[in-house]
């Protein structure tokens, strides 16, 4: 059986006089720490930033708790998540452990696939629509 993917979307915040630092360290990351992301099983990974220092993110992973516990065992991860901390603003704790999960209410894919059954139905013209021969 394959393994059932999991969507993740999180939210920080990061002090907003250190933004443009904070881009600088993500472009590009350090490759070792790159590796240990996807090593940890995540997948998709992005990083979005908005105004005053909103920091959305989103990864996909098959074992969302098995990427975590890589991740805190992980001397590499430790190490990044050090040098990261201080661009946090109100973050108890490491931000790749501690971020705000937010709650995922739709998903395109999920809900087409859902529909799919309902959609395969051919519909039946209703007797009062005009059909091609009786346009005008």
């Amino acid at each position: 059986m394959a393994a059932q993917t999991t969507r993740v979307c999180f939210e920080l915040r990061i002090w907003p006089d250190l933004v443009d630092e904070y881009v600088a360290r993500h472009t590009p990351v350090r490759a070792e720490m790159l590796e240990e992301i996807a090593a940890a099983g995540r997948r998709n990974y992005s990083l979005f930033l908005g105004e005053g220092g909103r920091l959305i993110g989103y990864y996909e992973t098959d074992d969302d708790a098995a990427a975590q516990a890589y991740l805190a065992a992980s001397p590499i991860a430790a190490a990044w998540e050090a040098e990261m901390a201080p661009f946090f603003l109100d973050l108890g704790g490491r931000a790749d452990q501690a971020a705000t999960a937010l709650t995922e209410v739709f998903h395109l894919a999920d809900q087409l696939a859902a529909a799919a059954p309902a959609a395969s139905i051919p519909s039946e013209t209703p007797a009062s629509a005009p059909t091609e021969s009786t346009r005008p």
